[in-house]
């Protein structure tokens, strides 16, 4: 899986998180929430230190990035964010 986070996207999150230097922003499986890829899932956010990284994407000095054992959500697609113009916030594109 290819991760891809638009500059604008990136800027959001680094707005909203208040990310003042180089940081780590985990995409990360949760049971619940909508608009998952597979029902009944859907992605959390946070800033964490990785632990083993299975793919990752750097702009704006912010490191997106997806552990490991969250992969198999994925099943050998791609992760694009951007931002949706109509609610000014992140939405994920699953390709």
């Amino acid at each position: 899986m290819n991760i891809h986070v638009t500059d604008e996207a990136a800027r959001w999150y680094k707005d909203e998180l208040d990310i003042q230097q180089n940081a780590y922003v985990q995409f990360y499986v949760r049971y619940g929430g909508f608009r998952g890829l597979i029902p009944g899932f859907s992605l959390g956010v946070s800033l964490e230190t990785p632990n083993e990284i299975h793919s990752s994407y750097e702009v704006e000095n912010i490191t997106f990035y997806v552990e490991a054992k969250d992969a198999w959500y994925f099943e050998e697609k791609d992760l694009n964010v951007e931002i949706d113009k109509n609610l000014n916030e992140p939405t994920f594109k699953f390709s």
